[in-house]
């Protein structure tokens, strides 16, 4: 089967074939090959799919992964989206600073390159917040993400002000998972779980490390993270009761 052989699920193809996520050239080159399509079949193809995309400004950007556009065009038509992170505030969620921050801890020395991303992520959370009808944003963070003084305490002061901010605006719920908790469910790592209201998308799971990403799509794999979700969330606090 394609998706065996690729490493793509099949919910995944599904959502390829039906134009409901961008397809990049490296998807299509690939299943060219799978299917011994002709190289200049190929090539025509692979310069198509740079406009398949409604949101261009991600899908025909390469300064954005392809693993991680997937998940921006999932991101783009999931109805709710429940966020643990634990050791960072995430993207976004980011302000500008703090985002220069994070790109500069990582050792990205070209401060070009650095710009170019993070106005990418400024510009993908405009898009998040902007949408119509507007989705069901939930996170919970760790108490560290606000002690951690990333880019020095002035970044950290006005990344404080736009957490509480967004939370004030009712745009997302934020909740704090205090230290004072101790062992907890999600301490295994960060991960994000996307819910559509279309019965012919899977809710997802997505794990992101620094080299690519997991997405996981099977009932009983996003029912785990879910209970998981559920009870940090249950043991957080909302940010305007947190001290």
């Amino acid at each position: 089967m394609a998706e065996a052989r690729l490493g793509i699920s099949e919910p995944t193809l599904h959502r390829i074939e039906t134009g409901k996520v961008p397809v990049t050239p490296a998807n299509v080159r690939a299943l060219c090959w799978l299917y011994g399509v002709d190289q200049s079949v190929t090539d025509v193809l692979a310069e198509l799919a740079l406009g398949t995309s409604q949101e261009e400004w991600w899908d025909a950007n390469p300064v954005i992964p392809d693993w991680f556009k997937l998940y921006v065009g999932l991101e783009a038509s999931a109805t709710r989206i429940h966020t643990y992170y634990g050791e960072i505030i995430p993207g976004e969620l980011q302000t500008e600073r703090y985002a220069l921050a994070v790109f500069a801890a990582e050792g990205v020395t070209d401060d070009e390159t650095a710009r170019r991303h993070v106005k990418l992520r400024m510009q993908r959370q405009r898009a998040l917040f902007a949408r119509r009808p507007a989705p069901r944003l939930v996170f919970v963070l760790g108490e560290n993400v606000l002690a951690r003084p990333v880019g020095g305490e002035t970044v950290m002061e006005e990344q404080r002000k736009h957490l509480w901010d967004v939370a004030a605006s009712g745009a997302a719920e934020i909740r704090i998972l205090p230290f004072s908790v101790g062992a907890h469910a999600a301490m295994a790592g960060a991960f994000r779980i996307l819910d559509f209201d279309d019965p012919d998308d899977p809710d997802t799971v997505y794990l992101e490390s620094h080299v690519g990403a997991l997405y996981l799509e099977e009932p009983h794999e996003v029912d785990e993270y879910r209970r998981i979700f559920q009870l940090v969330h249950d043991a957080a606090v909302p940010l305007d009761e947190h001290r």
